[in-house]
């Protein structure tokens, strides 16, 4: 039976969308897509040099011990890749990693289903794990510290609870609300992140890694036009380059230049700030 045939059958009584399985390996010849821009190692990851010091410190402790990673919080705005460093912690350790959300567990059973059917050293990534329900927050508790959940069998008074021991694993939590995180969940992580704004040297080698994926070619300059605009975020930053790559594509360059990227982002209203005009308009309120 395969990995994935297992991972179906044994979370049947799971909300369809409170999981899903994700390999942590590129995927090859596939269209390139806002996966294909993200970075697969440590190394390819770009900003962050402090965090990215004391992960990969981190990683290697566990792999020379060859045990799991403690459990790992990643703090931050949206948008500064996260994600990305979930996805790259579970490459790294060569293991899959099982991704979920705190909106999509709405109960402690959802949770419960995927925490039984992790394999040892597997990851659990939970997105905005600000948004876990309270039930399944206290379950989380138990699996991380003592790697067991209780299952209640029966209703009313004669219910009993049936410890069930748990293969060690590793939980990623990611947050945007650090402070909306109970005491009690953030003492189980071993380890938390705090993820920055870039500054505008960083996003530039973010974009110019970008457009090389895409295959668009950057005059010097464009990048940083580029990077002036995305607010410190590589999430905003590569949604401009992909209009800028539409923009050229549509004009037929084979080389984008400064002008070209100021003449498409002020097509699409955002100011040399970042700021998108279009969407200040429709908040604007009207006048009488």
């Amino acid at each position: 039976m395969t990995n994935d045939v297992a991972f179906e059958q044994s979370n049947t009584g799971a909300n369809e969308e409170s999981l899903r399985m994700v390999s942590a390996s590129p995927v090859g010849n596939e269209p390139v897509s806002d996966e294909e821009l993200r970075p697969h190692v440590l190394d390819g990851f770009i900003g962050q040099p402090r965090l990215k010091a004391q992960l990969q410190l981190f990683l290697d402790a566990a792999r020379k011990r060859d045990v799991p990673p403690d459990h790992i919080l990643l703090a931050g705005p949206p948008g500064l890749g996260k994600t990305t460093l979930a996805m790259i912690v579970a490459n790294e350790l060569g293991v899959p990693i099982r991704v979920t959300s705190g909106p999509a567990i709405q109960h402690a059973g959802d949770l419960a289903s995927i925490l039984s059917s992790l394999d040892a050293g597997e990851v659990l990534f939970i997105d905005e794990i600000h948004r876990l329900p309270r039930a399944a927050e206290e379950l989380l508790y138990i699996a991380m510290e003592d790697f067991r959940v209780d299952v209640m069998v029966g209703k009313g008074p004669g219910a009993s609870s049936i410890p069930l021991t748990l293969p060690r694993f590793t939980v990623i939590g990611a947050t945007t609300r650090e402070g909306m995180l109970p005491s009690p969940l953030r003492a189980r992580f071993g380890f938390t992140a705090h993820l920055d704004f870039y500054p505008h040297e960083e996003l530039e080698k973010l974009i110019e890694r970008s457009s090389s994926v895409l295959g668009i070619s950057l005059e010097e300059g464009a990048a940083h036009q580029l990077a002036m605009r995305s607010r410190g975020t590589p999430r905003i930053a590569n949604r401009l380059l992909r209009r800028v790559r539409d923009w050229a594509i549509v004009h037929d360059l084979e080389t984008v230049h400064p002008d070209d990227v100021k003449e498409a982002l002020a097509l699409y209203q955002i100011d040399t700030e970042g700021l998108d005009l279009s969407l200040i308009h429709i908040s604007e309120p009207t006048r009488h």
